[in-house]
């Protein structure tokens, strides 16, 4: 019996030889040529990659290349890529492999569920799942406020200050089903029917109006609950929407500035520059004449971004490789709050604009609590107040996104194995000319590690805390 199985399991290494044998890494190599083709044209944190992060493109790529020839079977070349995309550090690249169709079973009874507006909700995206909570409520003496709202608040003792906490797990009303429920309801939308792109624009429309409602609400609570300083938790904040420029606005009576934006030249950014510009002059037609003016000059911006974006560059001549025109909320960096409101054209040029939000609803100090989970748009929330001088930064450095896609971005869809690879098309740029990809680096460090339980980072973070109210409130003082 031992011996037949010695038997079997020689067989079984011999049809393994074969496999590995017959198997052919030529195409898997083409998808590597592929990805480093990407790479160098389509990726806007090229320069950085390189640069500080060391991770020169060519000998990288040609390192790929070698263990592919080298791998065994279709599973071992794609583990290969994914540990190499995962070594790059920028949460924006990521290669998706095509899911596997799920098997059809068959039902004896086919019942649709009742129609309702929770279930259209959750058909369009809507998750409370992606609500996850922070680590600032685990801190001892933490009290939730007593009147319930959409974002979690409360207050927490920390010696003789009273600091006051507000919970954003995600700049986007995706997270709040709720919003999305009342919004159904308002509107007397049908349930029973799918939401196309006008319905779910109608949706997103008011559930933000929601938000910033709620999000004002609340800072004004936690004034009147006794803080005295203002801590927002973005840990594990994944990011989300241009939303969190207005957020940074109303926690702050400073007027602030977005970060200069740089983008991939070539034809993706070319499109949008142009028809941003065609979309102000039409607008600028019938335009009241206050408007008219500073429409065409928009448009004027726009067309000069557009030779830029066609403007080839090759890093190899010294060349800048980004193009840049504008910030991080379009060609307008900063207005007053509802200077671009009540028009048709204010989200186009202005992000931030296309929310009623007010500045300095909280005008006391602020601290900002981040670590390695806080992604993307939760870092540009962050970086605009540490590069205005108007908040603390406290915990771990966080992930390192930055910018990321625009109108669905330049995806590669490799043509072997039908992955998708995303790199980010656009950068922000943080005060001292750093791009914001590298992560947030805090004011006060705290020594997290991610395998910390919630209790200990909590302990951590509440020795921590005087140092940080202590920055906050210096920092508050200069203003």
């Amino acid at each position: 019996m031992r011996r037949f199985a010695g038997v079997l399991i020689g067989l079984a290494l011999m049809t393994g030889s074969a496999q590995a044998r017959d198997w052919d890494p030529a195409p898997w190599l083409a998808d590597v040529a592929q990805m480093r083709a990407a790479f160098e044209t389509k990726y806007a944190n090229r320069d950085w990659l390189e640069r500080e992060r060391g991770w020169e493109i060519d000998k990288r790529f040609e390192q790929i290349a070698a263990q592919v020839k080298a791998a065994g079977s279709d599973a071992e070349a794609r583990a290969i890529l994914d540990r190499a995309m995962r070594g790059i550090g920028d949460g924006h690249v990521s290669l998706r492999w095509p899911r596997p169709r799920p098997a059809v079973v068959a039902s004896a009874v086919d019942e649709a569920p009742a129609p309702t507006a929770q279930a259209l909700c959750a058909s369009i995206g809507y998750d409370a799942r992606k609500a996850r909570p922070g680590i600032a409520s685990a801190l001892p003496g933490y009290r939730p406020l007593p009147v319930a709202g959409v974002l979690d608040a409360g207050t927490a003792p920390s010696g003789d200050t009273i600091l006051g906490v507000l919970r954003i797990p995600l700049f986007d009303p995706q997270a709040f089903p709720q919003l999305c429920t009342d919004a159904v309801a308002a509107l007397k939308l049908p349930v029973d029917q799918p939401c196309d792109d006008g319905c779910q624009g109608e949706i997103i429309t008011r559930a933000f109006a929601a938000l910033t409602r709620d999000a004002e609400d609340r800072l004004r609570q936690l004034r009147v609950a006794g803080a005295s300083v203002l801590m927002v938790d973005l840990t594990g904040n994944g990011g989300g929407s241009e939303w969190a420029e207005a957020a940074a606005r109303m926690v702050t009576p400073r007027r602030l500035t977005s970060a200069p934006l740089g983008f991939v030249r070539g034809e993706h950014w070319s499109r949008n520059w142009a028809a941003l510009g065609e979309r102000l002059r039409g607008w600028a037609k019938s335009a009241p004449k206050q408007d008219r003016a500073k429409l065409l000059a928009l448009a004027v911006k726009a067309d000069a971004a557009r030779v830029v974006a066609d403007t080839p560059c090759d890093p190899a001549t010294g060349c800048d490789w980004l193009g840049r025109a504008g910030y991080a909320t379009g060609l307008v960096g900063t207005a007053a709050p509802g200077e671009w409101l009540a028009t048709d054209w204010g989200g186009w040029v202005f992000s931030a604009g296309q929310h009623d939000y007010h500045e300095g609803v909280w005008g006391g100090p602020v601290t900002v609590l981040v670590d390695q989970e806080t992604w993307s748009a939760a870092e540009e929330f962050t970086a605009l107040l540490q590069d205005a001088d108007t908040a603390v930064i406290v915990g771990a450095r966080t992930g390192g996104a930055g910018c990321g896609y625009t109108w669905g971005g330049m995806p590669t869809v490799l043509t072997h194995s039908g992955a998708t690879l995303y790199l980010p098309d656009c950068a922000r740029f943080r005060a001292d000319g750093s791009n914001e990809v590298a992560g947030i680096v805090p004011d006060v460090t705290i020594g997290w590690r991610a395998t910390d339980s919630e209790a200990f980072r909590a302990k951590l973070l509440a020795a921590a805390l005087p140092a940080a109210i202590d920055q906050a409130r210096a920092q508050a003082g200069r203003r």
